[in-house]
């Protein structure tokens, strides 16, 4: 007879129970199922770009700027709680922290689908976040705790490879979803699907070992308060003015609020994020290239699912396959970037990545509702080949750069780094294209904010579908340009580094 296994975690203000009678499964099993939890959380960030128009047009009317903060609220508390949740799981047990993880997911998405107006659906996606913080890391954990030593390194590369291919799950299977139904079906399916894998991992996902591990509750508070200060100070902008009280208060805050998050991990003993590591030029400056490269795919994503429904008439399945370009180089060339940087040297691997993704998104600039979209997907190629050559590249020099004790906080850093630079690039985009949309509109649309109210006000359409081209081309530009400006700096670090 098996023996019952009691799992207790607190979490987030309550105290979760879960029983799991363990039954035998195969290590690739375990492997697939703890890689669809992956996929289930990083599609998140991209399936919600595809619900961007229809949630526009409904009954919740939210702004251009509550667009924004849809996206990114989930993305930025996904950012700032993932290293925070993998300490959580090494003190309480990884099992009991992910399955709550999933649980919390599943709350969030539910009361995203239910929500009746904008604040309920942030206070979602929020706690979609949480959930999402709570399974990203302790998935890993469970399968390095499960597998033999021997199997450790590809299971490690086949988990990491779920964080690309979720970009790509997301907008497919998000397509799917809301082809068939509502922007209130793609919350409910993302639901369903978190309880499915939760109740596959109470009965499969083995039980760990607990560490006297610091969660760092005041270091993760004041860098997710920091982080969503920023992102209002962006964010509110174009519609408050940029020397209003709201703008200029975010921007001091997030400044004290960093400053402090800086002391108080250099005042701790055993901080979970030491920032003592930038110190490091070559984690600096690969951190920074991380976050450009989802700065730029992220800004792509928010404005891209729009833009093929808007100006180019697409439905949401086909905007979803739409971005599939992008992963081709990423699939036929990532088995070969390491052959490439040991030719080429590490140097020139970034900065070809930094030029492709910045180009890519330049070039995808040009493009209006009469450009082909062979043309269109020729430009999310060359953006795709920068991506090929980044996240390898990238993601090597952050682990080659901490010793082996701190594998885990180069996990957390790595998912901190991009989910920051997702959100960071979401607002930015979404900013920039606003104002010049509004500035565009034709007179009798005149104070609209998003492509639906604007809809609602004219006899013009098309001058609302050219204004809205008009504001995602100087949003791409302004992304690309930022890219390319951040990857000289990457570049130009990594070599003063050296002659240093």
């Amino acid at each position: 007879m098996r023996r019952a296994q009691w799992s207790i975690v607190p979490s987030v203000g309550f105290m979760s129970t879960s029983l799991s009678l363990r039954a035998p499964v195969s290590h690739r099993g375990l492997l697939t199922l703890m890689c669809a939890a992956v996929v289930l959380v990083v599609g998140m960030v991209a399936a919600i770009n595809l619900a961007v128009p229809p949630l526009a047009a409904s009954g919740l009317h939210p702004s251009a700027p509550a667009l924004v903060w849809i996206v990114d609220t989930y993305v930025i508390v996904f950012a700032c709680l993932v290293i925070p949740a993998g300490a959580a799981g090494d003190r309480f047990g990884r099992k009991g922290v992910l399955l709550t993880g999933l649980g919390l997911f599943a709350a969030g998405t539910l009361l995203s689908a239910l929500a009746p107006d904008v604040a309920v659906l942030l206070a979602g996606r929020a706690l979609t976040g949480v959930g999402a913080a709570a399974v990203l890391p302790n998935s890993l954990a469970v399968l390095l705790h499960a597998v033999p030593a021997g199997r450790r390194a590809g299971t490690i590369a086949t988990w990491a490879s779920m964080t690309g291919i979720g970009g790509v799950a997301g907008n497919v299977g998000g397509g799917l979803v809301l082809t068939a139904g509502s922007w209130r079906w793609l919350f409910a399916a993302a639901a369903g699907v978190s309880l499915g894998l939760a109740a596959l991992a109470a009965r499969y996902a083995p039980v760990s070992s607990r560490h006297d591990r610091r969660l760092g509750a005041g270091s993760a508070t004041l860098l997710t308060g920091a982080s969503v200060a920023l992102l209002l100070a962006i964010v509110q902008g174009p519609e408050a003015g940029w020397g209003s009280v709201v703008v200029v208060g975010g921007f001091a805050t997030a400044a004290v609020l960093f400053t402090a998050w800086v002391f108080a991990g250099l005042r701790s003993v055993h901080p979970l994020l030491d920032p003592r590591l930038f110190r490091d030029p070559r984690l600096r400056s690969a951190c920074l290239g991380l976050t450009a490269i989802f700065f730029g795919m992220f800004a792509l994503f928010y404005v891209n699912a729009s833009f093929l429904q808007y100006a180019k008439g697409f439905g949401v399945l086909a905007t979803g396959l739409g971005i599939v370009p992008l992963t081709v180089p990423v699939i036929l060339g990532g088995p070969h970037v390491g052959r490439l940087t040991s030719r080429i040297g590490l140097d020139a691997t970034v900065a070809c990545a930094l030029a492709f993704v910045g180009g890519g998104l330049l070039g995808l600039s040009t493009s209006d509702a009469h450009t082909p979209y062979g043309v269109y997907a020729a430009w999310l190629v060359v953006a795709g080949i920068g991506v090929t050559l980044a996240l390898p590249t990238l993601s090597g020099v952050i682990a080659g750069a901490l010793p082996p004790a701190q594998a885990g906080v180069g996990t957390g850093l790595q998912a901190t780094t991009r989910e920051f630079g997702s959100a960071l690039g979401v607002a930015v985009i979404g900013t920039v294209s606003t104002a010049r949309f509004a500035a565009a509109l034709p007179p009798d649309a005149r104070g609209a904010h998003t492509v639906a109210e604007a809809l609602t006000r004219t006899s013009r359409p098309a001058d609302v579908v050219t204004a809205f081209v008009s504001g995602a081309d100087a949003g791409l530009r302004f992304t690309g340009v930022a890219v390319l400006v951040l990857g000289a700096l990457v570049v130009g670090e990594s070599w003063w580094s050296r002659r240093a």
